[in-house]
């Protein structure tokens, strides 16, 4: 049974899955390649563009819930997990609402908040919950939390920029493929 989004539910089940499976599969290769313990998450993440794009923000909602249960479960590298669940999972679709609704510097001003309280919420489950040590703290004092904030905000921007850009070019030239490939 087709709804408002001309898309069965079947169809939107079938999508949820496979783009929930391919997510987890993308966080636990974090397992393999370490140092990509942000930018696997990240991709996990954008995977969710095509749900939100394509079926609505609330499948896609509920996609991000069944990817965040599944990878603190099943990967091994919790902080990846964590990241995910608490930024790069939610964004892609928080992004959509906001930019649907907000323009300008209150925008940015919000993405800017959003991603600060993720990403100190993430460390202070990632520090207090899983006990995961925290070396580059010992390393560079007390600045580093500073440091390393500040340095995660540049390269927010430059995500969200990619994102945006990655959003053009699936509409642009792959949403065709994509539909007819899944036959929506």
């Amino acid at each position: 049974m087709a709804n408002k989004s001309g898309i069965r539910n079947s169809s939107k089940t079938a999508l949820g899955g496979i783009i929930a499976a391919l997510s987890v599969t993308t966080m636990f290769l974090t397992a393999v390649f370490t140092t990509l313990s942000y930018a696997l998450p990240a991709a996990a993440g954008i995977l969710l563009v095509v749900v939100v794009i394509d079926v609505d923000k609330k499948w896609a909602f509920g996609v991000y819930a069944a990817t965040s249960v599944l990878a603190l479960l099943v990967l091994p590298n919790k902080e990846a997990a964590v990241m995910y669940v608490f930024f790069f999972g939610h964004y892609p679709i928080v992004k959509a609402v906001l930019e649907k609704r907000l323009k300008g510097a209150l925008l940015w001003v919000l993405k800017f908040v959003i991603f600060n309280a993720s990403v100190v919420l993430a460390y202070v489950i990632i520090l207090y919950v899983f006990q995961l040590p925290f070396e580059d703290m010992e390393k560079y004092g007390k600045w580093a939390v500073w440091i390393l904030l500040a340095m995660g905000n540049v390269v927010f921007v430059i995500y969200d920029i990619a994102l945006s850009r990655l959003v053009t070019l699936y509409m642009l030239k792959w949403r065709k493929s994509f539909r007819k490939l899944f036959k929506f």
